[in-house]
């Protein structure tokens, strides 16, 4: 396929994350590997939104994104339009896509959603009798989201493992929809972390003593 060519071997070049690095600013890139370039392509664009690095008003075109990216424009333009659908960006015809800069009512029901869907699900699995399995790979992502709070993807690697404790598949895929989604618009709103706020590891130690009342609290500032 073309767009294969463009990549060699489908490696697509990500930009390293890095505090006070611009979009294609220095340092080499990561190189990572996957069958399609589109979903590559499009999760690239969703960690420079949610980092930030994509800015709430900027409109850039794909074939500036794609030579950062080190794809042609069409993967580029296909990611968009998905990221349009999510109302994440917005078509600018014949210049490129503006990231969308989301207002507080957005994101305060986004917040609400999340708390829908982690909350119940927080409380079932501090109630159960014995711990779960995997419990141990909950704990070591409450850990990595812990040391990098502002981090998209230890953020996503943390709720992936508790819903993946829950043992419903559509759950979690819905559950990470909403959360890239508020990701999104919590850089376009150039939020950070907030003082104060709970850890990852509160909730997961209140989940193995069985208080669900105080993992829930923890979780609900988290997911402010």
């Amino acid at each position: 396929m073309a767009e294969q060519a463009d990549l060699g071997a489908e490696a697509l070049r990500v930009p390293r994350q890095r505090a006070g690095a611009g979009f294609g600013g220095g340092g080499s890139p990561a190189r990572l590997r996957r069958s399609s370039v589109r979903a590559q392509t499009l999760d690239a664009l969703r960690a420079m939104l949610a980092s930030g690095e994509l800015r709430a008003g900027e409109v850039y075109s794909a074939p500036t994104l794609g030579a950062g990216l080190g794809v042609s424009a069409t993967p580029v333009r296909e990611a968009m339009q998905q990221l349009a659908a999510e109302g994440v960006v917005e078509v600018v015809p014949n210049v490129g896509f503006r990231v969308v800069e989301r207002r507080a009512p957005v994101r305060e029901e986004l917040a609400e959603v999340r708390r829908l869907l982690v909350l119940p699900v927080i409380r079932r699995l501090a109630a159960a009798e014995e711990p779960a399995p995997d419990c141990d790979r909950l704990r070591a992502a409450a850990l990595a989201a812990d040391a990098e709070p502002l981090g998209a993807a230890a953020e996503r690697g943390f709720f992936a493992e508790l819903f993946a404790l829950a043992g419903n598949g559509e759950l979690a895929d819905v559950a990470d929809t909403v959360l890239r989604r508020a990701q999104a618009a919590r850089a376009t709103a150039r939020l950070g972390a907030g003082p104060g706020r709970a850890s990852y590891a509160a909730v997961v130690d209140a989940m193995a003593a069985g208080d669900g009342d105080a993992a829930v609290a923890a979780a609900e500032e988290l997911l402010r």
